[in-house]
């Protein structure tokens, strides 16, 4: 069930309920696993002629590129692509292999009157996964981005997205627990849709302590969980007490294995994404509402060792407002238009917020664990519940 709605008809998903159901966006993804390697790449690639997008950091330990450029006081107005990596700063490599790949489709930022006078501007953002696959120097690089958006334009329009450990998730911990991908849409009355990717890597946990139970569990749209594993979003006590003295073993199992003691990084990424009409300041302020979904579904969140940021997109295919042009004018004139339009864009902003807490419960409930020579990382599934009977998987 909804945990924000009280009335009006029930809230219902898109087809995929997934970052693709707003119409034009493809995401792909790109890894590499085993031989010390836990790692990837997200891609969003656009529709032919770009999105609006804005972008809001929140952590204190960010690494990112070209986020300046979508200031909206700034010139580029339009993006292509926007890339999702692990490997720390070392990873924001990953997005000129993007860059180059759009560069030889000529699409960018037109500079000149020639079909190759492009300056792709291709925003990125980096999460800490470094030496969870057991060898600190393998990160992604700009071969590793270029396989992923090269998988996004080969997707099928609306398709289905991976989620757990995929892309980006790939080598992402949650408080000890194995991370990864996830993604949600909604289909607001109106038409519109909002939906949400996110990569959650975070420093702080996905569940109550006390209880066990996911941050997220009661925000879910119909039995959307309960589908992917979620039989009892509250567990009993005794399954509580055993899977924190599992988890806890894992995290001092993960400690003895590093041969190097590292300073404890994270970052949750995430990306959300309308087919309505913002305009950048609206994109701007949808970024910074997706943060309040990470806040539902992550605590703590925002903390100096995570460089937590959502990316906000809108490929413009719907108006904000179904007036016709001579009710426009109308509308002007009493300015009922203008206050139309606030209300359309804070429902689209309300559902971002909601998309992303969903998004990050669709990633605890996709995560697998994960044993490698870097740490060990138990899944929420593991550690309190199946699929088939609601118990734990060992």
């Amino acid at each position: 069930m909804s945990g924000t709605r009280t009335s009006g008809p029930a809230p219902r998903t898109g087809p995929r309920n997934a970052l693709t159901d707003v119409p034009g966006l493809r995401v792909g993804h790109a890894a590499r696993t085993g031989d010390g390697w836990l790692t990837g790449v997200t891609a969003v690639l656009a529709p032919d002629g770009g999105m609006a997008a804005a972008v809001d950091v929140r952590g204190g330990g960010p690494g990112t590129r070209e986020t300046d450029a979508l200031d909206p006081r700034n010139l580029v107005a339009r993006i292509d692509a926007v890339v999702l990596t692990g490997g720390s700063a070392f990873g924001l490599d990953a997005a000129s292999g993007a860059a180059a790949w759009l560069e030889e489709r000529g699409r960018g930022f037109r500079v000149g009157a020639g079909p190759a006078q492009v300056v792709p501007v291709v925003p990125a953002a980096a999460l800490f996964d470094l030496g969870r696959g057991g060898l600190w120097t393998a990160r992604p690089g700009a071969e590793l981005g270029r396989e992923a958006l090269e998988a996004a334009a080969a997707a099928e329009e609306g398709g289905p997205v991976r989620q757990g450990i995929a892309g980006a998730g790939t080598g992402a911990v949650a408080g000890g627990m194995k991370g990864g991908v996830g993604t949600a849409s909604i289909v607001l009355p109106s038409g519109a849709t909002v939906a949400a990717l996110v990569a959650v890597n975070a420093s702080g946990s996905l569940l109550d302590p006390s209880t066990g139970a996911l941050y997220g569990a009661w925000t879910g749209v119909g039995d959307e969980f309960r589908a992917h594993g979620l039989r009892h979003p509250l567990p009993d006590a005794a399954l509580h007490a055993r899977a924190q003295e599992r988890l806890a073993a894992a995290r001092e199992e993960s400690r003895r294995r590093q041969t190097d003691e590292v300073r404890q990084l994270n970052t949750t990424l995430a990306v959300v994404a309308t087919d309505a009409a913002l305009t950048r300041a609206q994109a701007q302020k949808l970024a910074g509402t997706g943060h309040d979904g990470l806040a539902r579904a992550i605590r703590p969140v925002h903390l100096l060792t995570d460089g937590d940021t959502v990316f906000a997109l809108s490929t413009g295919r719907l108006p904000l407002t179904g007036a016709g042009e001579g009710e426009a004018e109308a509308e002007d004139r009493t300015g009922w238009r203008a206050h139309t339009e606030v209300a359309a864009v804070n429902e689209i902003l309300a559902a971002g917020a909601d998309v992303l807490s969903r998004a990050v419960v669709h990633a605890a409930l996709a995560a697998r664990t994960t044993d490698t020579p870097g740490g060990l990382f138990p899944s929420y599934l593991d550690l309190y519940g199946s699929p088939a009977d609601g118990g734990p998987l060992s």
